[in-house]
């Protein structure tokens, strides 16, 4: 059997068509949308789950085409580009389910490139804290020796040439400074010669990276001069959401890989979310196991393009193998799971966890029902507190990030378990009780030594939110983590109109990702500052930056890398940079220098910057 399927936009429209080359009777169209989608013409729904859709399609003749008009529920909603098309589409038929081929959703350059504009700066991001330049160049391929070994695999697996060796080397000395901080160093380069100090291991490890990295943004040429350097921020993170894209570990490994090339140190890893939870865990081998895949016949239907079956999960083994690469590259490891919202798959997968006389009917922003977990049940703690110490265990930083993002409006309205549980804590509302049930849930991870950590809605509340010393993460701009921040919370800033890699880089059709927070060209990236004007009280509260990428267009792991290159350059530019020295044009020049750089190493990029 042979099928054809393609879709295009149309205005607020999509058309679609299904073609086959013998007959197919009462198939059933099934595919997912970013959001609800309702038929026009050519079909009936007959099941939606958030963006999951089943239609009813007429019959499809041999050798005949089967035409379907679809919008968005929602009216008012505007389509931005391709990636808006139908994702992970199949015909469920008698003789059962069949895919259809694949739209090409993936990024593709559009058009023109950018003009570069020359920059008096360092081919090196994240720039130096100092950069004296002291006029002509040092011919360099390599040191003599082992002084730069720290980084020879990370080298090796880059593709790129050794930074240590025999014969022909460049000398190099290495001294002892005890006030360069953990991460600072000082590096000299000079036409006879190199010389570095640092205090630790981690300084001499981000003075190689540096090395590096100039000679291969200089092709070997690089310039004379001394740096002394020291990050701004001790949190220079970046995130991955693999709960709506299962990530293979080695793409895991391979972002670890970039991220040390830009001095970030922060992995947050998104593993939980209303589509699945993956990390395999003793305590609760229902919840991984019956939700570790998606599609049909799966708990979690084919949503964010999962087709008949989509996802896997990360055991002990997988986790180990990912902390000794970020151990080797100077990476701490956040988890993530997902309280009380973005719990379907947990719902779905274990009993007990909500009222059962729970009349509401909230749903989530992406259309969600069910989605939340109900603090009133003894079932709730029962998971929650074994599950949050057996993750935290694995993982040496000694944080757990519990969620708390995005509590549908109308949360727990319903639930006479609800009412009882106000009425004896003294709960006005969904705030209070999410408040309570973070409080509660932070203060069983800090009385076993874990710091707890959420997204900024965690500070809500009469009585001052989420307390026992917990990080959050300011997302929706930078507006709550000030307020966060004021109120004493340790904030890391991760605005989405800055750095979420998910957004679109343009408004045009033809590209591709989301665009509820911005389309986010590359200079947008570093125009804004972590801590602004105004707010110097509070800058010591202001931890550190982290850039993010939510996985709903993701369907194949490729995709996520010219999301991020080269916009990660503003990332750590933000994240590292004492001086602010890099504007929107600068990074565009720094970008053009470092185009090579991707090249090499095989990271795809955005090739319009």
């Amino acid at each position: 059997m042979r099928l054809t399927f393609s879709a295009r936009l149309s205005g607020a429209e999509i058309l679609c068509e299904i073609g086959a080359d013998c007959k197919i009777v009462a198939p059933v169209f099934c595919f997912s949308l970013m959001v609800p989608a309702q038929v026009l013409h050519g079909g009936e729904v007959i099941k939606s789950v958030a963006g999951y859709t089943e239609v009813a399609l007429p019959d499809i003749p041999a050798n005949g085409v089967v035409t379907l008009v679809l919008a968005h529920a929602d009216p008012a909603f505007k389509i931005t580009n391709r990636a808006w098309l139908p994702s992970g589409g199949y015909l469920r038929t008698q003789d059962g389910p069949i895919q259809l081929p694949e739209l090409v959703l993936g990024v593709q350059p559009l058009g023109a490139r950018q003009p570069v504009i020359e920059t008096d700066l360092l081919k090196l991001v994240p720039q130096p804290k100092s950069w004296k330049a002291a006029g002509g160049t040092l011919a360099f391929s390599h040191v003599a020796g082992d002084a730069f070994s720290c980084i020879d695999a990370l080298v090796g697996r880059l593709g790129l040439a050794p930074l240590c060796g025999d014969g022909g080397g460049v000398s190099v000395t290495h001294t002892v400074d005890p006030d360069l901080g953990i991460e600072g160093y000082r590096l000299v380069i000079s036409a006879s010669g190199l010389s570095v100090a640092t205090s630790t291991a981690h300084g001499l490890f981000n003075a190689a990276i540096s090395l590096l990295s100039l000679r291969e943004t200089n092709h070997g040429q690089i310039p004379c001069g001394a740096i002394e350097d020291a990050p701004r921020f001790g949190w220079r993170g970046q995130h991955l959401d693999c709960a709506r894209h299962f990530f293979a570990v080695p793409t895991l490994l391979r972002l670890l890989d970039l991220m040390a090339l830009f001095k970030l140190n922060r992995f947050h890893w998104h593993f939980a979310d209303d589509e699945a939870f993956r990390l395999q865990v003793d305590c609760a081998p229902d919840l991984w196991q019956n939700t570790q895949f998606r599609g049909e016949g799966e708990r979690v239907p084919g949503v964010f393009g999962g087709g008949i079956r989509a996802g896997g999960s990360y055991s002990t083994d997988d986790v180990q193998t990912v902390l000794r690469r970020a151990a080797e590259l100077r990476i701490e490891v956040l988890p993530e799971i997902e309280v009380p919202a973005h719990a379907f798959a947990i719902n779905r997968a274990l009993p007990g966890l909500r009222d059962p006389s729970d009349s509401g009917q909230e749903a989530s922003v992406q259309a969600y029902s069910e989605n939340i977990l109900n603090p009133a049940m003894p079932a709730t703690w029962d998971l929650l507190e074994p599950l949050t110490l057996e993750v935290a265990a694995q993982f040496p930083l000694g944080v757990l990030h519990l969620g708390c993002d995005e509590l549908p409006v109308g949360a727990w309205a319903g639930s006479p378990a609800i009412d009882a549980l106000k009425a004896e804590h003294q709960l006005a509302g969904r705030d209070d009780v999410q408040e309570w049930m973070m409080s509660r849930l932070a203060g069983h991870l800090q009385d076993h030594g874990i710091r707890p950590a959420a997204w900024e809605e965690a500070a809500k509340g009469a009585r001052g939110g989420i307390g026992h010393e917990s990080i959050l993460f300011s997302w929706t701009g930078q507006g709550a983590g000030l307020e966060a921040a004021r109120m004493g919370y340790d904030v890391v800033m991760c605005p989405a109109q800055n750095i979420y890699f998910d957004m679109a880089h343009s408004a045009d059709p033809d590209d591709w990702g989301a665009s509820w927070a911005a389309f986010i060209p590359l200079e947008e990236t570093v125009n804004w500052e972590p801590v602004p004007k105004g707010a110097a009280d509070i800058a010591h509260k202001i931890i550190g930056v982290q850039g993010c990428f939510w996985s709903e267009f993701t369907t194949q792991d490729h995709q996520m890398e010219p999301m991020l290159a080269p916009r990660i350059l503003g990332l750590a530019t933000k994240a590292w940079d004492q001086n602010d020295a890099v504007d929107g044009p600068s990074l565009r020049a720094l970008s053009a220098a470092y185009a090579h750089v991707f090249d090499a190493i095989g990271w795809a990029r955005n090739l319009t910057v």
